[in-house]
């Protein structure tokens, strides 16, 4: 999941790109929001410092080749409104999953959906993905919607599959692999 520069896509009414140290102030806004990271598996961020090591996080995904993480924003404005990507890839077996949130004042208009369609086909069409995974929370029922919409299909529960903020958590497993689109 290397890329030598990172890739930029497009989309109708969104660019997606990297996710530099001079956002993190972008990325505090939004990951400060206890809605925006009620599933997310992390505690609200309370300083710069948080954001600079989420943005630490994507990097070492990227250079460990386990996945990448382009930031989102408007075409008009370049201000990162959310992030979408892959995490915990496992190139042998051209699988990875999925992760991505919001900032709520961009919640319900389809742009984490016109998002996430645009990196799952990045991700099948460039770096040699035939299954995608999205794990999600039961409760969390806009993040189901979105990943249905787009395609994916919910196989089961894995049950007390992570321990998050002092709590083992339920998770839906979801997939979209390369031959459904």
């Amino acid at each position: 999941m290397s890329a030598e520069h990172f890739p930029i896509i497009e989309t109708p009414r969104l660019r997606l790109r990297k996710i530099t140290a001079e956002d993190a102030n972008s990325i505090l806004v939004y990951l400060s929001d206890e809605d925006v990271m009620k599933y997310y598996g992390l505690l609200p961020f309370t300083s710069v410092d948080d954001a600079l090591d989420e943005i630490a996080w994507y990097q070492s995904i990227q250079d460990q080749q386990t996945g990448m993480r382009w930031g989102i924003t408007l075409k008009e404005e370049d201000i990162i409104i959310g992030s979408c990507g892959f995490h915990n890839g496992v190139p042998k077996h051209f699988r990875t999953e999925i992760g991505f949130e919001l900032s709520k004042a961009y919640w319900g208009k389809g742009i984490a959906a016109e998002a996430i369609k645009a990196v799952v086909n990045y991700g099948f069409d460039h770096l040699n993905i035939n299954r995608i995974e999205a794990l999600i929370e039961p409760a969390n029922q806009p993040s189901q919607k979105v990943v249905e919409k787009i395609g994916f299909i919910k196989e089961g529960l894995l049950r007390n599959y992570e321990y998050t903020n002092g709590k083992f958590d339920d998770l839906y497993i979801y997939s979209l692999l390369k031959q459904d689109i």
